[in-house]
């Protein structure tokens, strides 16, 4: 069949794999924006940066500590999540009665700070990172083959994008966390710690980019304009997919990559900007994007 189209069928699903890795990462970035965004009313622009510091986290911790890989998911998120967390206290909470221009300004500012911090130090050339050896290695399903650690990444993104959704969604915390947002008076009154709860929230926004980078490292060079090329794209996925929507985050973070990845099959040129033509049509049908709520 699709050799009647003049596609081979390995072309045609390792775009459709290359589509998922993309949008793994387009969902976690994007959740993470959502999660900022929809609780704490800020446009975290940094949000790349801090993708970029969890991939170099990860490398430091290899290169100087002799810590692996999967302490590193644990470790890199951990130690971007405790810097967030200064950055909330220090700079983010001063801003959240005004209006989200200063907050898009600032975190912009911090995040050009942050990338020219880590290219004076480690340069611009990319730095390797390996694939861990229980995920070296690949199966042949017979039409392609999948590398294993490309298939660990898209189910990882998967079970971390879902866990959140239902924690924020179904739990108690999430009811906590979305009180807060919508009446954060009352919530204080009833003996929660609505500062606290939102200085975390961030810490979690942003443990949620470098989970990302680490997860990023072995199939991307680290380098410091990793977080720049993508942060973008993220954007206009979060923009479609609803602000401040965490279902929509990852629905439409997926989907894009998909659509993305079988726009370079059949349509090449447009491959670059098809994720933006959608934004643009999103807007004008729904500009509230796909699941966002009209006020």
């Amino acid at each position: 069949m699709f050799e009647l189209i003049g596609i081979p069928p390995q072309a045609l699903f390792g775009q459709l794999l290359l589509g998922l890795i993309n949008g793994s990462f387009y969902a976690i970035l994007s959740l993470g924006l959502a999660v900022i965004f929809g609780l704490l009313n800020i446009i975290n622009f940094t949000h790349g940066a801090q993708y970029m510091m969890g991939a170099f986290i990860a490398w430091m911790l290899l290169n100087w500590v002799g810590i692996g890989y999967w302490p590193s998911l644990l470790l890199a998120p951990l130690v971007a999540g405790v810097s967030g967390v200064i950055i909330e206290r220090l700079f983010l909470q001063r801003l959240y009665h005004l209006d989200h221009l200063y907050g898009l300004l600032l975190t912009f500012g911090l995040a050009l700070i942050i990338q020219g911090l880590f290219r004076n130090y480690f340069g611009s050339s990319g730095l390797p990172y390996q694939i861990p050896a229980e995920l070296r290695g690949g199966q042949n399903l017979g039409f392609m083959f999948l590398p294993n650690y490309r298939g660990w990444v898209v189910v990882a993104s998967l079970v971390v994008c879902l866990a959140t959704w239902f924690v924020i969604e179904k739990t108690r915390l999430g009811a906590y966390l979305r009180a807060a947002t919508e009446n954060p008076t009352l919530t204080q009154a009833f003996g929660i710690n609505v500062p606290l709860l939102i200085t975390l929230t961030y810490g979690f926004g942003v443990g949620l980019a470098a989970f990302a980078g680490v997860l990023a490292a072995p199939v991307y060079s680290v380098n410091p304009n990793m977080g720049a090329d993508l942060i973008i794209v993220v954007f206009a996925v979060v923009v479609i997919g609803g602000m401040g929507s965490i279902l929509g985050a990852i629905v439409t973070g997926f989907g894009l990559g998909i659509i993305e990845g079988l726009t370079k099959v059949f349509y090449p040129e447009a491959s670059a900007t098809v994720i933006f033509i959608i934004m643009a049509i999103v807007l004008l049908v729904k500009p509230a994007g796909l699941f966002g709520r009209t006020a």
